[in-house]
């Protein structure tokens, strides 16, 4: 029987490797067109280090408004695409710190040393790994962002084990993601293309902090919160009109979070 986390994980790579290719913007978290109703994508275009080429439109926020990255501060970026959010980041570690964007796709990763290249930051660096097995060294990072990617990663309790093990004593993570108000129905669930845009891999928020808790953070908090309401004519092409109305009753909804925690 085929590991549905092997299988989730594929569908993830492959639809992140047709956008990092077709160089789609717009589509927050993995979609692919410019009007579909799960892009909770922010603008970053007035934020120092914003790189046009490395905005594709995948997050549901901006980690680093949150994330108190100092100068000279080692940054890790989970999931880090064309390298967006490490490119905001390395404008406020300047030449004396590192970033260090993680992703599992090879095109993303390909696309991202491009947009490197041309700007020529010796401090900057993309490596291949996936999110619940990291290729860095334990205690080595002062702050880890991701932006509405660990939403993505199967096992939630695997990816914070790991950002709390590469986190320095006193570090700490600041994450946008996508969570529920309560239950999805479970052909939204079912569907992978909405997996691999953030809204099928969503838990309950009470869930997602919990696991945070769980892994040993402390001082975890929400720093911003937004409902993302999807529209009933995007709703009905994946459920029936009785499952909507019973969608709607039970008061579920969609929301970006901004959170934070700390490893003491």
């Amino acid at each position: 029987m085929t590991n549905p986390g092997s299988y989730l994980k594929e569908e993830v790579r492959n639809k992140y490797s047709e956008i990092a290719v077709k160089s789609n913007k717009g589509c927050g978290c993995g979609c692919s067109s410019d009007s579909d109703p799960t892009d909770f994508s922010e603008n970053y275009k007035k934020l120092d280090g914003y790189v046009k080429e490395a905005d594709l439109g995948l997050g549901c926020g901006i980690p680093t408004e949150f994330a108190d990255i100092r100068k000279g501060d080692t940054v890790v970026d989970l999931g880090s695409g064309a390298g967006n959010d490490v490119f905001v980041a390395r404008s406020i570690v300047g030449d004396e710190g590192e970033v260090i964007g993680i992703d599992f796709t090879d095109e993303m990763i390909n696309k991202a040393n491009r947009n490197l290249s041309k700007l020529g930051y010796k401090n900057v660096s993309f490596k291949y790994g996936d999110i619940e097995n990291l290729p860095l060294e334990e205690n080595s990072a002062n702050v880890v962002i991701s932006n509405c990617v660990l939403n993505l990663v199967p096992d939630k309790n695997k990816a914070f084990a790991e950002i709390y093990r590469v986190l320095k004593k006193g570090g700490h993570f600041c994450v946008s993601d996508i969570v529920t108000s309560g239950d999805l129905p479970d052909k939204l669930r079912e569907v992978a293309a909405l997996y691999a845009g953030c809204v099928s891999g969503a838990l309950k928020q009470s869930e997602y902090i919990e696991i945070i808790n769980s892994s040993g953070f402390k001082n975890v908090s929400i720093k911003k919160s937004k409902a993302n309401d999807l529209p009933d004519d995007y709703l009905l092409e994946h459920i029936s009109p009785v499952e909507l109305e019973e969608f709607k009753e039970s008061g579920a909804g969609l929301f970006s979070i901004t959170v934070v925690g700390y490893k003491k």
